[in-house]
């Protein structure tokens, strides 16, 4: 390695940021970088940190109100990029930062530097070649797919009800949903809406297709509202929601669950789940 390292604020070339992160998922076999912060390269909402060597990106950290996260090059660690992002995060006010995989090195980063494992968020997978159980929708309800330009304000009402206690997933906009309309993978079809006789929304399964290779498909958001707790909705959209991801074809599926949420993860272990890996939560002590 020749050269000095430099991490400072910057503008992100979205391209570049998207070839380092690939980088690093070839080599760690997980996505370094969640989706709203590769949305938020072209966004600007949050801030971003750039590692450079000479004129070339070696690491790259995101900050925003949800935390931050960091990735550097496989060529270029154990060579003070990572420490140096970091640093420039703690500048930066940073409290709490994601890890995505339980990886050592990351894990024994995190350490080093006195910041503490604050929050796990399990992935779940389940192959869809096994037998998916029976759920049937409740009484008055039926389902039907997503509507781009008419449903978003109703479905972020909803959202907000059903995930009011968390403040990330609940606090999304119909601009939230406008920009994942988007991006490549979205597919109105596999956007299921639980219907009640009145028009009004009961729920909702959100199912996403990962390319791969191979592909894999995710509930990628599930929520009941309030005022439909206690009628089983959500078995039934979970069931609804597999079987369509079968139906494409698909012969996996994941998610992603939170910890503090033991009914969610008892639900989804009846339906099959097993734990695959984590994403840990760090807050800097």
């Amino acid at each position: 390695m020749t050269g000095s390292v430099v991490a400072e604020e910057a503008s992100p070339d979205p391209a570049a940021v998207r070839a380092l992160a690939a980088a690093a998922e070839a080599a760690d076999g997980v996505a370094p970088l969640s989706e709203p912060v590769l949305i938020d390269l072209h966004e600007n909402t949050g801030r971003h940190f750039l590692a450079t060597r000479g004129s070339a990106l070696v690491g790259y950290a995101h900050l925003d109100a949800d935390g931050a996260e960091l990735v550097v090059h496989p060529d270029h660690r154990r060579h003070g990029v990572g420490g140096r992002l970091l640093d420039a995060l703690e500048s930066a006010g940073a409290q709490f930062a994601w890890a995505h995989g339980r990886r050592p090195a990351a894990l024994a980063f995190a350490a080093a530097r006195g910041w503490v494992a604050a929050r796990t968020l399990w992935q779940f997978r389940r192959p869809l070649t096994d037998e998916i159980p029976d759920a049937p929708l409740p009484d008055g309800i039926t389902l039907r797919a997503f509507l781009p330009g008419l449903d978003e304000d109703a479905w972020v009402a909803v959202n907000a009800r059903a995930f009011a206690h968390h403040p990330e997933q609940g606090s999304w906009t119909a601009r939230d949903v406008r920009l994942r309309e988007a991006e490549p993978w979205f597919d109105p079809a596999g956007f299921l809406l639980a219907v009640r006789d009145d028009g009004s929304l009961a729920g909702f399964h959100w199912t996403k297709v990962h390319p791969g290779p191979p592909p894999i498909g995710e509930v990628y958001v599930l929520g009941v509202d309030p005022s439909a707790q206690g009628l089983r909705l959500g078995p039934a959209l979970t069931v609804a929601g597999l079987r369509h991801l079968r139906d494409r074809g698909l012969a996996e599926v994941m998610l992603y669950v939170d910890d503090d949420n033991p009914a969610a993860v008892r639900l989804y272990q009846r339906l099959g789940f097993t734990e695959w890996d984590a994403d840990v939560q760090f807050r800097r002590s």
